[in-house]
């Protein structure tokens, strides 16, 4: 199949393959896409890879398109006219006990009754400090795919939530502890200075919509 590069007055396309294969190397191996492009280039022609015209950019578009499209088909919104809500293109841990969904409960059990621990869920929570996002040059030009419907919180409900919280400034009694410094230091010019997450303790698995932007 082939993907075009544009909807009007489409004059280039992708194949379906050349898209999958992409993702694939960007998720396992990092690529990124000028590295990508410039391969294809060069397996278009090995002498003279500068010749091959520049699709740099129609990739990197038709990438992001190309992924939330499969997203969308593999959790079921393919053939469906109803857009899917906050958390719809997600799983949770599949491992984890969860009455009504990976557990059948006998007929003499209820989760009232049940003990516990049985199906408690454990979670940690971390945060990279190393995630940091500009302030958009052109903000109006910013297209959201999947605004809020992974596990990444959408913006309107997570600066709601900071209206409401109150920011405490930790202190730590440590000698020049990085962690803690950088958490409290002030960048005005970024949007978001990391990425904050709960996780299932157990498995590792993110936990829907607890991902979210450490915003100054």
């Amino acid at each position: 199949g082939f993907f075009p590069a544009s909807f009007n007055r489409p004059k280039t396309v992708f194949t379906f393959r050349v898209l999958g294969d992409f993702l694939l190397d960007n998720l396992e191996c990092g690529t990124l896409a000028l590295n990508y492009y410039s391969k294809l280039r060069r397996m278009t022609s090995s002498m003279f890879p500068h010749l091959v015209p520049d699709r740099y950019r129609e990739l990197m578009r038709v990438a992001q398109q190309w992924r939330q499209l499969k997203t969308m088909k593999w959790y079921g919104f393919g053939h469906r006219s109803d857009n899917p809500n906050a958390g719809d293109l997600t799983l949770f841990c599949p491992a984890c006990p969860q009455p009504g969904i990976n557990i059948s409960l006998s007929g003499d059990e209820s989760l009232d009754e049940t003990p516990s621990w049985k199906y408690t869920w454990s979670f940690v929570m971390d945060e990279n400090f190393k995630a940091e996002h500009l302030h958009p040059i052109k903000p109006f030009d910013e297209v959201w795919l999947s605004y809020g419907l992974g596990f990444m919180v959408g913006n309107d409900r997570y600066k709601k939530h900071l209206a409401e919280a109150a920011d405490t400034v930790e202190k730590s009694t440590c000698n020049n502890h990085q962690a803690v410094n950088q958490a409290n230091a002030a960048r005005h010019k970024l949007e978001s200075m990391g990425i904050g997450e709960v996780a299932c303790a157990q498995h590792g698995c993110f936990v829907l919509l607890s991902c979210t932007k450490r915003v100054w």
